[in-house]
């Protein structure tokens, strides 16, 4: 059985942004954002992105908000 790719994406950005959960919302986000720009490849993260496009359905507030402001900077880090 084939699993939508964007079903990978959205739990791994959601694994991500718990383990950051912890350190509070601002630098959980700051936290998932670093972690995908660092770490995922263009492609991951242009997945990401498309979830996004699509509505971003399923993503966790923290990696939801990671992957807006991905988006907002070029799908590069946090400068804060």
């Amino acid at each position: 059985m084939m699993t939508d790719p964007a079903e990978k994406i959205v739990r791994m950005a959601n694994q991500i942004a718990t383990f950051f959960r912890s350190s509070g919302e601002s630098h959980a986000v700051a936290g998932t954002q670093n972690h995908i720009a660092q770490f995922w490849d263009p492609r991951m993260r242009a997945q990401l992105q498309a979830h996004l496009a699509a509505g971003g359905s399923g993503l966790d507030p923290v990696a939801l908000a990671a992957a807006r402001a991905l988006s907002a900077h070029g799908g590069s880090a946090s400068r804060a």
